[in-house]
């Protein structure tokens, strides 16, 4: 039986998937008591047209791509590495590409109708990876520089290791207010192997699930959104109903004239095991104009060394 059923354009070393209407299942996130990016409102009070589908949602679309070159291999050691570039909305239709550089790598693209580009980046298999596109990103990072909403943040900070497991009806809490058997209902290219193994797009679930047992500071309320992610197999795949436990540690803190950005790594063990199964890198860009008392912390802060 064929992993996926998905119909797949080749042309020389690129392939392409069809147009798919990716699903939005957290309009009823809440974290830290209020609402976030995903939820119409809050979003168009930021000036999104709506709340926004979740960037890793789209990491489904590259799964048969990656199949098609790499076979069950991909699960166990494969890399998705991109830069989100803009939000997508439901009832919007993407397209995922993929286009080989090498036996161990390839660049990854998706964009809307209208040609948008929705995220960039690199896909790869180990278990020696190749430099990955937030490798890249990450090495040409400025520090960031007076920070207020990351002013209690440090790099090197780490959390202890947290339990988590995800079984196919399991809701997985606030943050992500659905099951994976929900997800599979709903998902561009569902597989019955998601049964068994955890979807790359659910592995986002199944760490970030627990981000608020040990919370990273960020002044709030607040709103922030995935910018950029890596998700990274080292001994996978990961297995539905699997005991893991969860390490996160803020590997960078960068900024941008709209945001600040913490980058967390978050390792995932075998329960009893010291080898990570599989890490996940994250950066969340807060908004700075989501939070009432930017100014006043600022100013606070850095007084007149602010910068303008």
């Amino acid at each position: 039986m064929a992993v996926f059923d998905t119909p797949i354009e080749r042309e020389g070393d690129t392939l392409t998937g069809p147009w798919r209407m990716p699903r939005q299942m957290l309009m009823s996130q809440a974290y830290d008591g209020h609402a976030s990016i995903h939820d119409d409102s809050t979003a168009q009070g930021l000036g999104f047209k709506g709340g926004t589908i979740e960037g890793p949602t789209h990491f489904s679309q590259f799964d048969p791509l990656c199949h098609a070159i790499w076979g069950d291999e991909w699960f166990a050691h494969g890399c998705i590495s991109a830069h989100y570039r803009s939000p997508v909305f439901e009832g919007e239709e993407v397209r995922a590409s993929l286009e080989r550089q090498s036996d161990d790598r390839a660049a990854i693209s998706m964009a809307k109708r209208d040609g948008t580009e929705v995220l960039k980046g690199t896909v790869s298999i180990g278990p020696d990876h190749p430099p990955t596109a937030l490798d890249e990103r990450l090495a040409g990072l400025a520090p960031l520089e007076q920070p207020v909403l990351m002013a209690d943040a440090a790099v090197g900070a780490k959390t202890s290791r947290i339990p988590v497991r995800m079984n196919l009806g399991q809701h997985m809490g606030d943050l992500y207010p659905f099951s994976l058997a929900d997800k599979l209902e709903r998902m561009t290219e569902p597989s019955e192997l998601y049964r068994e193994i955890i979807p790359f797009e659910m592995v986002s679930v199944l760490v970030n699930s627990i981000a608020r047992e040990q919370p990273f500071p960020v002044r709030g309320p607040s709103v922030g959104l995935f910018a950029d992610q890596e998700i990274r197999m080292l001994r996978g795949p990961l297995k539905v109903g699997q005991p893991y436990e969860v390490e996160r540690e803020i590997v960078a803190l960068s900024g941008s004239r709209k945001t600040e950005s913490m980058w967390v790594v978050s390792r995932v063990f075998v329960t009893g095991d010291n080898s990570p199964a599989a890490t996940m890198l994250l950066n969340t860009a807060t908004l700075k104009p989501s939070y009432a008392d930017y100014e006043a912390d600022r100013s606070a802060l850095y007084g007149d060394a602010a910068d303008g």
